[in-house]
């Protein structure tokens, strides 16, 4: 039985670990040194390194992290990933420890993001998504395009509900202030700001989510309800397609605070 961690690095970073107790996996390793310090009290030798996209704090500690390593670096195709790397893109498949790990292309908060996807056998499928779906938001789009993103998202968003939703970022405070002024009659969104308030408080993290809460509390994934709609449009969506919506959504949260 595998188990997952999350390793706080930065201010607000995950780096998500996998292991069976001799191996281990980890996800867009920002930095090397919460990723040592793990394997070194566990025990644990690095077997492969999975990155979503090429932000420094996704893979500023990979290359520190190779004397350690046992496998291999894989990372999206369409990106500088340093090398050297595995390329991937959607449909591949990774194996290590046992799992399997499928590769989703989720351009928009970077050109060639992709997501991994491990559909386990022994729990919940697990989704590592990076920086484009996090819980109750998604990323910025500095590269890619509202269109790219909204895409993205609904293919994520046709994953099993209980899949675990992986992100590498504790911004779920934050971001269901920005849904409950989206949509302030939303009970969902007032229940799971109260939950996650007491984990915080309690020193534990957010994540993971899950698809089925997603759908309930992002409004990033309720681009078709009819009250997120009616939102953008007082924000400026030009219409009621769902990329308007979800373009005017993202220009919003930009400068929501």
């Amino acid at each position: 039985m595998t188990k997952l961690v999350a390793l706080p690095a930065f201010t607000d970073n995950y780096i998500w670990m996998l292991h069976d107790g001799q191996r281990a996996v980890v996800v867009d390793p920002g930095d090397a040194a919460p990723v040592q310090a793990a394997l070194d009290a566990q025990g644990l030798e690095l077997a492969a390194i999975l990155v979503t996209h090429h932000h420094p704090d996704h893979v500023g500690g990979v290359d520190a992290l190779r004397p350690r390593l046992k496998g291999a670096v894989y990372g999206p195709a369409k990106e500088a990933i340093p090398a050297p790397f595995v390329p991937l893109a959607g449909g591949a498949r990774v194996e290590v420890l046992g799992l399997s790990f499928e590769v989703f292309d989720v351009p928009g908060h970077t050109a060639g993001h992709i997501a991994y996807v491990q559909r386990g056998v022994e729990r919940d499928a697990l989704l590592f998504c990076g920086d484009t779906l996090f819980s109750a938001g998604c990323g910025r789009l500095f590269e890619g395009t509202p269109a790219q993103m909204a895409a993205s998202l609904a293919a994520l968003a046709a994953l099993p509900g209980d899949t675990r939703v992986c992100c590498t970022h504790e911004y779920t405070l934050s971001n269901l202030r920005f849904a409950a002024a989206v949509e302030p009659a939303n009970a969902d969104i007032a229940a799971h700001t109260a939950a996650c308030r007491a984990r915080r408080e309690a020193g534990t993290p957010t994540l993971p989510s899950t698809i089925a809460q997603e759908l309930r509390i992002n409004p990033f994934l309720r681009c078709g309800v009819p009250a997120v709609v009616a939102a953008a449009r007082a924000e400026g969506a030009a219409n009621d397609d769902a990329v308007a919506v979800l373009a005017a959504l993202r220009e919003w949260k930009n400068r929501f605070r």
